[in-house]
């Protein structure tokens, strides 16, 4: 399984990184799932994602406007 580095700008505009196993690379709502799954466990189970199959992106797109977390890119560890 390759490692994959998303990385992201969090709340407080800070660069991170955050490391994710799969095959092949994650398209950015796979690497936002992986983000909300881990920066925010119980919002997660909870799917509070109005979006959903209404806009593409959706998971993306409420990270940044409810939590202000922006993916940058998906990166292969070297």
């Amino acid at each position: 399984m390759k490692q994959w580095i998303i990385t992201y700008l969090d709340k407080d505009g800070v660069r991170q990184s955050l490391e994710f196993g799969s095959e092949q690379r994650p398209d950015m709502e796979t690497a936002a799932d992986y983000l909300r799954e881990v920066l925010y466990p119980v919002v997660d189970k909870l799917d509070l994602n109005d979006l959903d199959g209404r806009a593409p992106e959706p998971t993306v797109k409420s990270l940044k406007a409810l939590h202000s977390v922006q993916i940058i890119s998906v990166t292969e560890t070297p």
